[in-house]
């Protein structure tokens, strides 16, 4: 004797099962990329941070060269006139890279004709290493204070109004402009990771 399945069933060839297994390879696709994504934002937030340290531990060249225009070496009048090797100061703009870094500072060779490796200074761990260089933005003599003569590079402050009247202003004796140095520091860290800081400044007063 014959059986028949019911009207409207039909047997099961496991459709279903092949879509919900492909389902469940997309999904697991999509969480291990969200995984991978996470693990490179925490590894570049890192990096920030590494460099972010880095760059403020580099800070304290600036101010030890500060104290060597305020009270060191290069204080006195006409000090920055002449290259001093000693304090990693050239009195002319030093070559540079494409990217503006000095090659100064991308050489051990070419630093040693700029300055010494006895101020080099320690960051907060044995393993960071400060080196800085000092340059005055001067083609010329430091006494030619002018673009055309001398091609120095200088801030003129004799025009800025600081109070009082116009006529005041008139009778009072300019201000002598300040040359503009140059200081650029490279912080080397652990692993080889370097960073490099530029900035200028005037000779204190």
């Amino acid at each position: 004797m014959k059986t028949f399945p019911p009207c409207g069933q039909t047997r099961q060839r496991g459709v279903v099962l092949l879509f919900a297994m492909i389902v469940l390879v997309i999904l697991l696709i999509g969480g291990v990329a969200v995984i991978r994504s996470m693990n490179t934002s925490l590894f570049s937030a890192g990096n920030l941070a590494f460099k972010r340290d880095l760059m403020n531990q580099g800070e304290q060249a600036v101010s030890t060269v500060m104290t060597v225009f305020k009270t060191g070496a290069l204080s006195g009048a006409g000090a920055t006139a002449t290259s001093l090797q000693s304090a990693n100061y050239s009195a002319t703009p030093l070559a540079t890279n494409a990217r503006g870094i000095p090659l100064a500072l991308l050489s051990d060779t070419a630093f040693a004709a700029v300055g010494t490796t006895a101020n080099d200074l320690t960051g907060a761990t044995p393993d960071v290493s400060i080196r800085y260089v000092v340059d005055q933005l001067c083609d010329g003599s430091a006494a030619a204070l002018n673009i055309e003569s001398g091609g120095c590079v200088f801030v003129i402050s004799g025009s800025e109004v600081t109070g009082g009247s116009s006529q005041a202003m008139g009778t009072r004796p300019p201000v002598p402009p300040s040359l503009v140095y140059r200081l650029n520091i490279r912080v080397t860290g652990p692993r080889n990771t370097q960073v490099f800081i530029q900035t200028s400044f005037t000779k204190p007063v």
